[in-house]
């Protein structure tokens, strides 16, 4: 009798922990990319001798302390544009959490855009950036992006997240 209970018991766990294979994964689209460019279409973080260039950094504006540094990287297209690359980091609050199904979430990032000739330093440019989030039960993703408060981008099905700023 004891092994019948036991044998039952096991059967009973068995069939709780399968899965019928009907859930859904829900995709993940984070990646966001920043270009900086000038009005003429040139790189604004590419060195280039006798011009001037931006270095920068972020920081979130609702980290838990003053300085929160926001971690991203510099990266480069084949053709050598540099452009920012930002995966995650800064906090995200809810900003439309009600619906379960379409939640709103939103990072608050400061840019501090140093502007360099050579090795020196010309002036330090702080402004904001605002990335929304949507959250669905089949999808994680960017979907506005604010720039100094102007919207920059809106995300469009299976496009990759780029915004391009023109200073």
């Amino acid at each position: 009798m004891k092994n019948i209970f036991f044998g039952l018991l096991v059967v009973f766990f068995a069939f709780l922990s399968c899965s019928t294979g009907d859930d859904e994964l829900q995709r993940v689209d984070q990646i966001l990319n920043i270009y900086m460019k000038n009005k003429a279409g040139r790189d604004l973080f590419h060195q280039k001798k006798d011009l001037t260039y931006f270095t920068y950094s972020f920081n979130d504006v609702n980290g838990v302390a003053d300085l929160a540094p926001v971690s991203s990287t510099l990266k480069a297209t084949t053709d050598s544009t540099l452009f920012i690359e930002y995966i995650a980091g800064a906090k995200r609050i809810g900003i439309d959490t009600l619906n379960p199904d379409n939640k709103i979430y939103r990072s608050q990032i400061t840019v501090a855009l140093i502007k360099r000739l050579n090795n020196t330093i010309l002036d330090t440019i702080t402004e904001d950036l605002k990335i929304d989030y949507r959250m669905t039960p089949s999808v994680f993703e960017v979907s506005k992006v604010y720039y100094n408060d102007t919207l920059r981008f809106s995300k469009q099905e299976g496009s990759p997240n780029v915004v391009t700023i023109v200073k």
